[in-house]
């Protein structure tokens, strides 16, 4: 027991870590489980608007804004969900019984959201959209943590992410062509396609959930008692933890970017390059490489280390969008290489800061002796929503202020306001991104600090005990047998 102890808190060699996680196979199961999550967003936030408008005869506005109430709801719910499955204790764990209700909440929701009765109004949807959302969060937030949690190795963590990032991708590429098909072969018929996106969400939960579920164990909370539960306490943890207000503060610049460029895509390909048939799969187009994307950001993240790899990645993508600036209408050539290397660079500072909120809530519980990476991981969430619903309410005022009007034709100054905000705004947030990480302190030596510390004060504890580092050892022994 002493040797096993001693070998699981001393440090390791970077070769050592990749064998000492989860096999591939058993990682892939587990992070399927963000597939219909993400299969689910698209559809949402993209197509379902306009069907429900043609299909209920619901305004634009009143669409807007029940979608726009959800989101807050989502927003909002994030980290209760976070703060009280860090507390939950069963005999199933901490994180899979929230899974499982969230996942009969977000089956309901979407039900009612994608298979809508006739009469469906206003209010029905309002209902079925917070219950979906509701579920949304009582998945997405405990497997987050689950996530952060499978291991306390430094870079195993960022290939664990990698691994949600590879899933997330491909889900998203699968509701972004779902529609695209749909809408030659089902024109006309809004309920059709509802019914269809509906069924692949569907498919994907049935299939991912029991997967999941049982691909890997969950890892045993710290012992001792729980502190008691203050809301305003509880705010004042997340406000007094700097460096997770840094991570915060730089992942939501990173998403501004993101959906900045979001946005304005398919009105930069239909009007400036004046190729509206184009718009949709040249978006496609870098998903593709955004796939691929995941595990080269994971060799450069093993080399150089997370904080280094964000800052890297981001500056990577201010430099592409910055180049967008030369792109003149009919350059189709210089936009293509340019998006597929920002397929290439995507999702480079999403997969390491969300890999390096694992170590500041390590940090944080060796600090206050309470494990808090739940709460941690759902308002990193909220980083995500608050940075894309930002650059919503920027981008479109932004472009309009300066002319453009996808519903007339644009003068050249117009357009080139659009060209300018398209490149530009993305490029500023990442260079604010870049600049916020920059020089994290937090690096693979500190965190070993931080970890052997932490086994050394409490060998029961979350991931840090000597159990745990053996099903590691074992899980690695299995995979080579």
């Amino acid at each position: 027991m002493a040797t096993q102890f001693a070998s699981a808190t001393a440090p390791v060699a970077s070769d050592q870590v990749q064998s000492a996680g989860p096999r591939p196979l058993r990682l892939l199961r587990f992070a399927a489980m963000v597939m219909p999550l993400a299969a689910v967003e698209a559809p949402l936030t993209t197509y379902v608007p306009p069907l429900y408008a043609s299909l209920f005869g619901l305004s634009l506005p009143a669409i807007g804004a029940i979608f726009l109430l959800a989101r807050l709801w989502d927003a909002v719910i994030d980290p209760a969900i976070g703060l009280l499955s860090d507390r939950t204790r069963s005999r199933f764990g901490r994180r899979r019984p929230w899974i499982v209700g969230g996942s009969v909440l977000f089956a309901l929701g979407a039900f009612a959201a994608f298979l809508p009765p006739p009469s469906f109004g206003p209010f029905a949807l309002s209902a079925a959209l917070f219950v979906l959302y509701l579920g949304y969060s009582m998945i997405a937030t405990p497997l987050a943590a689950w996530t952060g949690e499978l291991s306390a190795q430094y870079h195993e963590r960022t290939r664990i992410a990698t691994y949600a990032m590879v899933m997330t991708a491909l889900a998203l590429l699968l509701a972004l062509v779902l529609p695209s098909l749909l809408a030659t072969r089902l024109a006309g018929q809004p309920a059709a396609q509802l019914a269809a996106m509906g069924a692949m969400v569907f498919l994907l939960l049935t299939i991912t959930l029991p997967l999941g579920l049982g691909a890997l164990p969950e890892p045993e909370p710290a012992k001792g008692p729980l502190p008691p539960l203050h809301l305003r306490q509880t705010i004042g943890f997340v406000l007094r933890e700097k460096l997770l207000l840094r991570v915060l503060a730089s992942n939501g610049a990173v998403r501004l970017g993101q959906g900045i460029r979001t946005a304005l895509f398919v009105f930069f390909v239909a009007h400036y390059m004046n190729s509206p048939a184009l718009a949709p799969a040249l978006f496609l187009y870098q998903y593709v490489f955004g796939i691929l994307a995941c595990p080269i950001w994971l060799a450069i993240g093993r080399r150089v280390g997370k904080g280094r790899a964000a800052v890297a990645g981001e500056l990577l993508q201010m430099t592409i969008n910055l180049a967008l600036l030369l792109v003149a209408p009919g350059g189709w050539p210089l936009l293509l290489a340019l998006t597929t290397a920002q397929g290439l660079a995507q999702g480079s500072g999403n997969l390491m800061l969300r890999s390096i909120v694992a170590d500041v809530a390590d940090a944080h519980r060796l600090e206050t002796g309470h494990d808090r990476i739940g709460l941690f991981f759902s308002v990193f969430s909220l980083s995500d929503k608050a940075g894309l619903a930002l650059a919503v309410g920027i981008a479109l005022p932004l472009v309009g202020a300066l002319g453009f009007d996808p519903n007339h034709a644009s003068t050249a100054s117009a357009l080139f306001g659009l060209k300018a905000v398209f490149a530009l705004g993305p490029a500023i947030a990442h260079l604010i991104s870049a600049a916020i990480i920059h020089g994290f302190p937090i690096d693979e030596e500190r965190h070993g600090e931080i970890r052997r510390a932490l086994a050394a004060r409490d060998a029961a504890g979350l991931a840090s005990d000597a159990s745990h580092d053996r099903w590691l050892a074992d899980e690695a022994h299995e995979g080579r047998n």
